[in-house]
């Protein structure tokens, strides 16, 4: 079977960098508008990680409760998850330029709102309403570069696009935490109202129209089951990864729900003479595994950054900024790797360099097994830039192949399968995480046997708060002044860490052995129209 190279699958079915006219245009000024636009939404999602302890505050925050906080997180993954199919046909009908900017615009005030907010409840509407902005505004990113960037830039173009997300993943904590050391919680909102200003002015300069010849009828029936479909199976693994058991009603029903809405919106895509998603797209090798691969990888990064996290800020005893100063070795380590990748895609194909990026992730996951609450900062740094070169391998040559089959009228479509993935992987990932550290920490905490005599002792309140998590153990044993308590906190999670670091590990091995065999296929010829899927108005 042939090989699959990254200039290869380049293309997507017509004329590189044209614009709504026909005409080539400077595609590098658009490339940086559309890069720090995406920038945007990573950055957001990463600096709420270093505020929970402040929104926690009654003084200095909101004193929202641990539940009012998952949700502060979770309702904007909800949301962007649940929108993203519309969004893209969005883009697809009305062009990715208006979405952007309609995108923008809606982020830009919720973000506004979001930073005054008076209570949690208030703040949970503005983070829900900044994730529909997102989900306008990422798929539009991707169609931009598709249609706007000339041919023989495209490859190179992809791979700066796909490092701006782990930048963005990565320099969040040390942007939050300079900004909470000089400025109030509202401030880690606030700052992303003039970046948004400034993107609007370069998208509005610098972005063309790019509409296609054939406008797009919306199905609206269609994106309404996507939107309640795939929001409810995002709200179950959201459940899920918040404690609850997989079998209980706030799992189990909305998981069943969703993905019986997901499976009426397929079989009513299947029909439907204009698609939100054209579903036979799966049917290109290419695409369909490349989606696979992208769901894994950002499965098993996410879920690896979550008890990350919480390691170097426990048992590894750094502030929020230091371990968000540390994890800037994974963003240097995306982008290095998103520029080597087609280079080596070039020289070992695109299968085998996505393979060797998933593989060398999943050698990082596992040393993470043999870490403890001395391990030297440096070796830590070395694993997590060594896990994002290998990121960076990944998502460039994966997206190449996967928009290669892609009409430029469905650049739209497309890139909300590429983002699709990307987030419900992340969500996916963070639940996985979250379920087996909960899990196996609280079995630590309850086995009495392992329990110094003075943790057996505490009182039935103060235990179970101590079995909730690694964070509250050692609040208590601060205000108890029982360092034991810490101590056995500490172990505990250093177990739970071990045992959700190993199954990522396995989770990523699937993942390199889905990008040697589904990769492996040339894909076949892009489509330069699908004159049955699109209305001809």
């Amino acid at each position: 079977m042939g090989r699959v190279r990254v200039s290869d699958v380049s293309g997507t079915g017509s004329a590189g960098g044209t614009s709504g006219a026909g005409k080539p245009r400077s595609s590098w000024p658009v490339l940086l508008v559309v890069v720090c636009a995406q920038m945007l939404i990573w950055l957001d999602t990463s600096v709420l990680n270093v505020a929970v302890t402040t929104l926690a505050d009654p003084a200095d925050g909101l004193g929202a409760s641990p539940a009012e906080l998952e949700w502060v997180a979770s309702a904007y993954t909800l949301v962007f998850a649940g929108a993203l199919f519309a969004g893209g046909a969005l883009a697809d009908r009305f062009g990715p330029r208006t979405t952007l900017l309609a995108g923008l615009a809606l982020f830009g005030a919720a973000s506004g709102a979001g930073a005054f907010a008076s209570s949690p409840g208030w703040l949970i509407v503005a983070r829900a309403v900044m994730g529909a902005g997102s989900a306008l505004l990422m798929p539009a990113t991707l169609s931009v570069i598709v249609q706007s960037t000339p041919e023989e830039k495209r490859t190179r173009a992809i791979a700066i696009w796909s490092s701006s997300s782990g930048l963005g993943v990565a320099v969040g904590p040390v942007v939050g935490g300079a900004l909470l050391s000089n400025f109030w919680w509202g401030s880690v909102f606030l700052v992303n109202v003039p970046i948004v200003a400034l993107c609007m002015a370069g998208v509005a300069a610098v972005v063309p129209e790019l509409k296609s010849p054939r406008r797009r009828q919306l199905d609206l029936p269609g994106l309404a089951l996507s939107v309640v479909g795939l929001g409810g199976v995002v709200y179950g693994i959201i459940e899920l990864g918040n404690g609850r058991t997989w079998y209980g009603p706030h799992v189990l029903l909305p998981l069943l729900l969703g993905g019986a809405l997901l499976t009426a919106f397929v079989a009513g895509q299947l029909r439907s003479p204009a698609p939100s998603l054209d579903v036979r797209l799966f049917r290109q090798p290419g695409f369909a595994a490349g989606s696979v691969v992208l769901l894994i990888a950002f499965m098993a990064l996410a879920g690896h950054l979550f008890y990350a996290a919480f390691y170097l800020q426990g048992p590894r005893g750094l502030s929020p900024a230091d371990a968000g100063t540390v994890m800037i070795a994974a963003a240097i380590g995306i982008v290095l790797g998103s520029q080597a990748s087609p280079a080596m895609s070039r020289l070992l194909t695109a299968r085998w360099t996505v393979a060797a990026g998933v593989l060398a992730t999943a050698v990082t996951y596992i040393a993470y097994a043999w870490l403890d609450g001395g391990t030297p900062i440096w070796f830590i740094a070395t694993l997590l830039w060594v896990q994002g070169f290998g990121m960076g391998l990944v998502g460039t040559p994966v997206t190449a192949v996967m928009m290669s089959g892609v009409p430029p009228q469905l650049a739209g479509a497309g890139s909300a399968v590429n983002s699709v993935t990307r987030q419900v992987g992340g969500t996916l990932g963070v639940a996985m995480a979250g379920s087996i550290l909960s899990g196996v920490y609280r079995a630590r905490m309850s086995d009495t046997s392992e329990l110094p005599s003075a943790v057996r002792e505490l009182p039935a309140p103060a235990a179970g708060r101590a079995r909730t998590s690694a964070e509250a153990a050692r609040s208590l044993a601060d205000s108890l002044h029982l360092p034991e308590l810490a101590t056995t906190a500490d172990r505990a999670f250093l177990d739970a860490m071990y045992a959700a670091t190993l199954s990522i590990a396995a989770l990523a091995l699937i993942g390199f052995a889905v990008s040697v065999v589904g990769l492996r296929t040339r894909p076949p010829r892009p489509r330069t129209a699908v004159p049955s899927k699109v209305d001809s108005k």
